[in-house]
């Protein structure tokens, strides 16, 4: 028997939800997150989902939140940055922090909702 606050985030044989669920942080060893995975220099590598923990949030219109599990045996290391890869990585960040109005670096990632510096967006504006 689950107790109420657990609810539907427990289903460890996956009758649910179609695969197995855990709620928030009570996943079983041997399962990670990308992040969690990303962080110990590895990747999923192509391998399925093997399960899902799960918790419930008044903010999400679903009622809620899902990361999903990979298992740590079958994830394999993070390919290593390439000069290529690095050089254009390098290349796409200028051009996101250049102003297309004034052409000039603005210090930050101009915001896709003005499309220039926050200077050009709003001259007259004396705290910009």
């Amino acid at each position: 028997m689950t107790s109420p606050a657990l609810g539907t985030c427990y289903d460890p044989d996956g009758v649910r939800w179609g695969i197995p669920t855990y709620p928030w942080r009570l996943a079983p060893e041997g399962l990670a997150t990308r992040r969690q995975l990303r962080a110990r220099g590895l990747r999923p590598g192509g391998q399925p989902i093997a399960a899902q923990v799960m918790r419930r949030s008044r903010r999400r219109r679903a009622g809620a939140l899902v990361a999903y599990l990979y298992r740590l045996d079958k994830a394999v290391p993070v390919r290593p940055m390439t000069p290529g890869k690095r050089a254009a990585l390098a290349k796409a960040m200028t051009a996101r922090r250049t102003c297309p109005a004034c052409a000039t670096d603005a210090g930050y990632c101009i915001p896709t909702s003005l499309g220039m510096c926050v200077t050009c967006a709003f001259p007259q504006d004396p705290s910009a």
